[in-house]
């Protein structure tokens, strides 16, 4: 089973604790990076999450809504949350100001499988915001780096100007991770590669790939397209991760606008490994 970490010890999974913008960091259009901060001092300093998990954000009178956590999961005290407008909540989110507050309840869901990670070479494939949810899995294993071998960045967006994060690549280079990016079309400006990102998986050398974890989060047809790729390459299918944010609205199952086949993401989810979820990635309605 991939590890669930609650939130604190006896947590009530319906409590909402106050958060306040901290800071606001606009990415890309319509999607911005809010720094949150805990008002209790005691909740600070005791909530914890894994790479992967996400948090329900409640904004009073309007709703709440499902969101990954994108920061360093040892950096305390504060969380980040990468925002893409995309609704009734998104979008009075992101007309809220820094020192404005909410609520927050979590984390929920599933992680990365970062222990698993460790001892072998690690290729990270995702693709437009997708690269949120793998954020804290980067910092993490750079965190760990003396105990990983290879780790590769494979990310891809349909144009330049919706790369997320492009600031940050110099950094991760710098301290062991090899970034590779492309994008579906280029622009005059644009020196890079083009080309959707599983081809970027196709033409990268593998040296072990019997011992090679990939993580994946993006479209459905990016991950699977990825997924076969690695397959091909001979990653085992156990060895395969991905992330199915999708229709998440209750975090507890509850609600069943989640569900996928048998499971629902917001309990069993959102990372799953690749053989519990394949049969159903490519049908057609899930």
């Amino acid at each position: 089973m991939n590890p669930v970490s609650p939130c604190l010890p006896n947590a009530d999974p319906w409590l909402a604790h106050t958060v306040r913008i901290a800071s606001i960091t606009d990415e890309i259009q319509d999607v911005a990076t809010y720094r949150l901060e805990f008002v209790d001092a005691a909740i600070a300093d005791e909530f914890s999450f894994l790479p992967g998990q996400f948090n329900m954000l409640y904004l009073p009178g309007v709703g709440e809504a499902a969101i990954s956590i994108s920061s360093d999961p040892q950096q305390r005290g504060v969380l980040d949350h990468t925002v893409r407008v995309a609704g009734n909540v998104t979008g009075e989110l992101a007309r809220l100001n820094a020192g404005a507050t909410f609520g927050l309840r979590g984390p929920f869901g599933s992680a990365w499988p970062i222990d698993e990670c460790v001892g072998g070479d690690v290729v990270i494939v995702t693709g437009g915001i997708g690269l949120a949810p793998l954020r804290p899995a980067i910092h993490e294993l750079l965190n760990r780096r003396d105990e990983c071998g290879q780790l590769t960045l494979l990310y891809g967006a349909r144009e330049p100007s919706g790369l997320l994060y492009t600031n940050e690549f110099d950094d991760w280079r710098q301290r062991g991770f090899d970034v590779a990016v492309t994008v579906d079309r280029g622009t005059d400006a644009w020196k890079g590669n083009v080309g959707v990102v599983p081809q970027l998986l196709d033409r990268m050398p593998l040296e072990n790939p019997e011992q090679t974890t990939v993580l994946c989060c993006g479209p459905e047809v990016m991950m699977w397209f990825a997924a076969r790729s690695a397959l091909g390459r001979g990653v085992p299918a156990e060895r395969i991760w991905v992330s199915l944010e999708r229709n998440m609205n209750c975090a507890i199952g509850l609600c069943g606008h989640c569900q996928f086949g048998p499971s629902f993401i917001c309990k069993d989810g959102p990372v799953l490994r690749y053989d519990q979820v394949a049969p159903l990635l490519r049908v057609e309605g899930f």
